[in-house]
Parts: C-alpha cells; structure tokens; sequence
C-alpha cells in the first residue's frame, strides 16, 4: 500500500492538486505495479515563512 507525500508552498488550485494526484497515482501504480486503488496522496501546503533550508527562509518565487 504505497502512501506519497508532497509538500507544496500553498497557491494551487485544488483542481490542480487533483491533477497532480492523479498523475502521481497512474506513475507508482506502473512503477510499484500497486493497483490504483491502493495508492494513497498526501498533499501539504506549506504556508510561506515555514521552510528553512539552511537555516534561511524560503521565499515563495
């Protein structure tokens, strides 16, 4: 039972993470050969200010 997490700055529509999930699902579903209904998406928005690689914050761009 495949589970992905995707961490995003938030901003996308829902439909756009929707599409997202679905093309990741059809990839590890022919990758992992996992059958789709299997595959588990988790997508988090990251509000801006919350990543610090380096100890730096991360602006969105």
């Amino acid at each position: 039972m495949p589970f992905v997490t995707i961490d995003l700055f938030e901003g996308r529509s829902d439909e756009q993470k929707a599409q997202l999930a679905r093309e990741v699902t059809k990839v590890v579903s022919r990758v992992a050969g996992a059958p789709k209904e299997a595959i588990h998406i988790f997508i988090n928005d990251m509000p801006e200010g919350s990543y610090f690689p380096q100890g730096e914050v991360k602006k969105k761009n």
